[in-house]
This record gives structure tokens, sequence and C-alpha cells, in this order.
């Protein structure tokens, strides 16, 4: 899923000046309504009122419609949009999607026990923030981020953090045991 069009702030514009127009008449209407004590005009009141309300309700869904891609677009391509998805967004959403990944980056490093954990890497939440490998190589020294050295030599058997040891066992260097 990925953002298809650029922000209608054309559209958008159009749909609040229209509110903006409708709120000042029922506004003007309202007063002379309750000076003059004429209840004629309520029905027609109550009728711009609920075309109000339907006008931010639209205005909200498509707001709101939008923020859900642009969170996907976070967890999808990580912490910087592409170029040609950037030039489909206006300036509050790319604002919107720094601090999105802000907080989602803050939240990450807090999960784990200090190590933290990459939500985004991730399909299937993981069983354990450890886990058990087996060296399938002679790979040397491996520091983790905690400062402590692992001696990597083939056929040892390691319990490391899920995190770090991902690389390597994309690498082949590592293998998960179950």
């Amino acid at each position: 899923m990925c953002m298809k069009k650029v922000f209608m702030d054309e559209g958008v514009r159009q749909v609040l000046d229209e509110m903006n127009a409708l709120f000042d008449q029922n506004y003007k209407d309202a007063v002379v309504s309750t000076t003059t004590n004429d209840r004629s005009m309520v029905p027609l009141i109550n009728f711009r009122h609920a075309s109000l309300e339907r006008n931010k309700r639209c205005l909200l869904a498509y707001l709101y419609n939008r923020l859900e891609y642009i969170k996907e677009m976070r967890w999808q391509f990580g912490p910087t949009i592409p170029n040609d998805i950037k030039q489909l967004l206006c300036e509050p959403e790319i604002h919107f999607f720094n601090g999105y990944s802000k907080n989602l980056a803050s939240y990450m490093m807090s999960v784990g026990e200090g190590c933290g954990i990459d939500l985004t890497s991730y399909t299937k939440p993981p069983k354990a923030l450890y886990i058990e490998v087996r060296c399938v190589c002679d790979y040397g020294r491996f520091e983790l981020d905690s400062g402590e050295v692992v001696l990597l030599k083939k056929n040892s058997m390691h319990y490391l953090p899920r995190s770090e040891c991902e690389p390597l066992i994309r690498q082949g260097i590592l293998q998960h045991t179950e």
C-alpha cells in the first residue's frame, strides 16, 4: 500500500471555505431568529448545521485515511520517504511522518531490556528477545551493544539478543537453533 495521489490542497480549502460560509450564515440567522423570536429559520439553520457536520466528517475521513497511509509507509519504507512519494505529501504530512518515525524509534529502543528491538523488521512478533544460535563458521570476536564480547567459533552455541544476531543470521555466520 502506498500513497497514490497528491494532497488535495485546493479541495480541502474549498470545503473549509464552504464550512466557514455556512457557519457565518447560521450565526447571522440564529441571532436574527433569537432577537425577533421568529422560529421560521430553525429548519434552515438545522439543515445548514447538518451540512457542516457532513463536511467535517468527510474532511476528517480524508485526513485520517492519508495519515494511515503515512503510518504504513513508515513500516514499509523505514525512516526515510522515497522521493517519488514525498512529492505527493504536503508539509504537515511530512512533519507527521517525521514525528511518527521519531516516536516509533524511541519506543523500539525502550523495548527489550535496554537493547531495543526493530519492530519493523519482523512480520510476526518474536517469541523471545534472546535466541539460541550456533556458529556456522569461525567468525572471531563479536561485541554486543552492551559491551560484552563473544567469541564466535565454528559449532559454538550462544544465547544472544535477537536484534544483534539477525544480521549475522542473514549473512550465514550464525544459525538459529530451535
